[in-house]
């Protein structure tokens, strides 16, 4: 029997036969070797060339006047829209007055009471102690306000990403269709849309509440597609298999198995809601977003802080209610439960009638702990001793200073000394180096097309922020979790104090960076690392914890140090977590560092800040598309994308 011998195969050089990325860049390389020589010849000037611009003002102008002339007479206005904004109103009112109906002892003992029945007596003490703060602070009725307006639009919020999750989650058509709409409805910041939605239904609780919409609704839609699509095929196909109908399967199979997510999806909603409570506060919410909204006018951190409390508190109690709730899902209820929730029923309701017959319906003045006051006094001390003149270290308005000396003035004009078409190259390289020749394309014309606005140099202005802030917010961020994820002391040390950073209202931060660092470019990017820093410490603790616990058992066994462990074990296999806490750095940082045109930020942001105060809706809307496009380029440079073929890469 012959004795067949395998002919030994030459092995490939290393070089750009052995290295996706080199044969990434010898392509990107060829096509630049073409183009570039092209658009130098053809437009000489490093800046983006006129002739590529479109002047998008006298459409948007048209599109607004004939908004603000037909709102009172035209079809759709009075016989859509005007019944919708009525719909509204009256919802929100209803919810209102039956607040303030069943008084502040009924709405403290009925919210204990859910919170009790869903996630256990020490969350429900401690959500009679938020509403009883919330009382103590003087804002109860602001309080109930910003409930019955955020009650009005989660719950809208819910049925649309529910319909819009569900559309997603069954077809593969829809959900390529409505992810691009949900990444702009996710980017696109609040200010942008504001102006358009005012437009629209004027100013005033209608606009705040589809406004709030349009914002809290995407992680709905997303959490229940991801649900829908991530239900066990096995299940699926047992029920199938049991001659059960596609509406059958939804009911009985789908949603059930979903019901992590869309617990998820309804706790993210209500976190992005509240969230939105003060910005919804300038065209005309009321409630508690307006009080931080007048303190940020007059600089009062004292009435800003009295005010965002019951925002934090309300957001903490929502969240750990839903997160209860969804931990104790397919739990066997205890046998006395019944009878237990009978009992607390009852006395909610006599907590409410007692309070009515006694006609304390209202939170009594004298109970009222003023804050204000002893917050400015602590404010106008740091301010006096901190802002300037501190030796050796300097002021806080030093560090200011040297930080826009010293690295955003240089950043800036460095991107807008650099010509149009290499800024394209970079970004190309860097998205294709991590993703697909596809996520390379999109980010490029991203970039590009906030060239074609007409706004390139202001976009680069902004980008200059976001990638300083970015920088910071990593470097903290990233230390800071590694901290959390290797101390379980450490890591509860520092829930409640990322639990008050990540639900506090964006303006909130705005007024003490004003008032320790002054107005312009620094404090924007300072209230930016504070409110993306949480978000990226809970990602990287939460990556490193769920590394394969065997792994590390694995390197402890040969020897390895801490330090080892972390860098050559931990920090590998939580790979995709830091990417995700860094992709949403990226987005939480330009979503603050846009509202920091409200302190002197400039750029883009200015622009939209302007937009909405004048009516302007080509400055406003063209200011928020660059925005949109400036997201969805730094999406696509920090969030890899796995490749579906070979031929993808």
């Amino acid at each position: 029997m012959a004795t067949l011998t395998a002919t030994p195969r030459k092995t490939a050089p290393p070089g750009l036969r052995t290295s996706p990325a080199l044969r990434k860049l010898a392509a990107l390389a060829l096509i630049a070797a073409v183009l570039v020589p092209l658009a130098v010849t053809r437009w000489p000037n490093g800046s983006w060339p006129a002739a590529l611009t479109v002047d998008l003002s006298g459409p948007l102008g048209t599109a607004s006047d004939w908004i603000i002339d037909n709102r009172d007479s035209h079809p759709l206005f009075l016989y859509f829209l005007g019944h919708v904004s009525n719909a509204v109103v009256i919802a929100v009112r209803a919810v209102y007055l039956a607040l303030l109906a069943v008084g502040w002892a009924g709405v403290t003992a009925v919210s204990a009471l859910v919170a009790w029945r869903v996630a256990g007596l020490r969350l429900a003490l401690g959500t009679a102690a938020a509403f009883l703060a919330c009382g103590l602070l003087g804002m109860w009725v602001p309080t109930m306000q910003t409930l019955a307006l955020m009650a009005v639009a989660v719950a809208a919020s819910v049925v649309v990403g529910a319909l819009l999750g569900l559309a997603a989650g069954l077809s593969d058509r829809m959900d390529r269709v409505l992810r691009p709409v949900l990444d702009t409805m996710q980017v696109l910041p609040a200010f942008a849309y504001l102006l358009p939605v005012v437009l629209v239904f004027g100013i005033g609780v209608p606009a705040a509440v589809l406004a709030t919409v349009v914002y809290a609704a995407p992680p709905m839609a997303r959490l229940t597609a991801l649900g829908l699509r991530g239900a066990d095929k096995e299940v699926l196909e047992a029920v199938e298999s049991l001659g059960a109908t596609a509406r059958q399967r939804l009911l009985t199979a789908r949603l059930p198995l979903a019901r992590g997510e869309l617990l998820l999806g309804l706790n993210q909603t209500i976190m992005m809601a509240l969230s939105m409570a003060v910005i919804a506060s300038v065209i005309g919410a009321g409630g508690l977003g307006d009080r931080v909204y007048q303190a940020l006018a007059s600089v009062d951190v004292g009435a800003a802080l009295a005010a965002g409390i019951p925002i934090v508190l309300l957001a903490v109690v929502l969240d750990r209610v839903t997160g209860a709730a969804g931990a104790r899902l397919g739990q066997a209820p205890a046998s006395n439960s019944r009878t237990l929730w009978a009992y607390a029923l009852l006395a909610a309701v006599a907590a409410a009638v007692a309070g009515r017959l006694a006609g304390r319906l209202e939170w009594p003045d004298g109970w009222v702990v003023g804050i204000a006051e002893p917050v400015n006094r602590a404010v106008d001390w740091m301010t006096a001793h901190l802002y300037s003149g501190v030796p050796v270290v300097g002021g806080t308005a030093d560090w200011a200073g040297r930080f826009t000396t010293w690295v955003l003035d240089p950043l800036r004009d460095g991107l807008q000394w650099l010509p149009w078409w290499s800024l394209l190259l970079v970004v190309a390289a860097l998205a294709w180096l991590i993703g697909t020749w596809r996520t390379a394309l999109t980010a490029v014309l991203a970039l590009a097309a906030i060239g074609v606005l007409g706004v390139w140099k202001p976009s680069l202005d902004t980008l200059s922020q976001v990638l300083a802030a970015v920088a910071v917010t990593l470097v903290a961020g990233f230390a800071t979790g590694i901290a959390a994820a290797r101390s379980d002391r450490f890591e509860r040390l520092l829930r409640p104090v990322l639990d008050v950073f990540q639900t506090m209202p964006q303006f909130v931060y705005l007024i003490p960076v004003v008032a320790l660092f002054g107005v312009g470019r620094a404090p924007a990017v300072a209230a930016a690392v504070v409110y993306a820093l949480p978000a990226v410490v809970r990602i990287t603790a939460q990556g490193l914890r769920q590394v394969d616990p065997a792994a590390l058992e694995s390197a402890r066994s040969l020897g390895a140090s801490g330090v080892q462990q972390l860098r050559q074990v931990q920090l590998p296999l939580a790979r995709p977590a830091l990417l995700l806490a860094v992709n949403q750095g990226v987005v939480l940082v330009l979503a603050v560092v846009i509202i920091g045109g409200l302190v002197g930020g400039g750029a883009l942001g200015y622009d939209v800040v302007f937009g909405l105060a004048q009516g302007d809706l080509a400055t406003g809307l063209v200011a928020g598309a660059a925005i949109v496009c400036l997201g969805l380029m730094l999406d696509r440079v920090t969030q890899p994308t796995e490749r579906r073929t070979a031929k993808g890469a």
